[in-house]
C-alpha cells in the first residue's frame, strides 16, 4: 500500500500487514499512520490524497468557527478509532483557493477521498459516533 507522509510528503510503500505496526516515513521518520488528524497546508492536499491508497477524510474548518471547534475533539476521536483511514484538517482561511475549488460553502465540511477523488461529502458539526456512522456507510457502499 502506498501512503504519503503528512510531514515531508514523500510517498512510502508499506506492506498491508505492517499498517498496524506504526510504520515510519523512509525519508523523515515521521509516523505514516498517526492516531491524530494531520493539519496540512492547502497546497499539499492534492499530493496527499492522490498518493495515498487508504481512504482520506478531510475536515475543512476555520479557527473562528464555533461548530468547527466543537467538532474537533470528535474528529480526533474518530481518527483514533479508524486506523485504516487517514484524517486531515485544512484551514479554509489559509487555503481559500482550495476551499473555492472544492466549493466549500459552509464549515465544517467533511470530504471523503478514495483513489484521489472525492467520494462523499457532508457539512455540519457531528459527534464522533455520527461521523463514524457516515464514514462506515460510505466505505461499505464503495466495497
Amino acid at each position: 500500500m502506498q501512503i504519503v507522509c503528512g510531514k515531508c510528503f514523500t510517498r512510502n510503500r508499506v506492506h498491508d500487514e505492517r499498517l498496524n505496526q506504526g510504520p515510519k516515513c523512509g525519508h523523515c521518520g515521521a509516523s505514516l499512520t498517526p492516531a491524530e488528524p494531520v493539519e496540512l497546508p492547502g497546497d499539499r492536499l492534492e499530493k496527499y490524497v492522490t498518493g495515498t491508497e487508504q481512504p482520506v477524510v478531510v475536515d475543512f474548518w476555520a479557527d473562528w468557527c464555533g461548530p468547527c471547534k466543537m467538532m474537533a475533539p470528535a474528529f480526533a476521536d474518530a481518527a483514533r478509532q479508524r486506523p485504516n483511514v487517514r484524517f486531515l484538517k485544512i484551514d479554509t482561511d489559509r487555503a481559500q483557493d482550495l476551499a473555492q475549488r472544492y466549493a466549500i460553502r459552509g464549515i465544517p465540511t467533511l470530504i471523503l477521498f478514495r483513489g484521489g477523488r472525492e467520494a462523499a461529502r457532508l457539512s455540519g458539526a457531528l459527534s464522533a459516533g455520527q461521523l463514524l456512522g457516515w464514514l462506515d456507510q460510505q466505505l461499505a457502499a464503495a466495497a
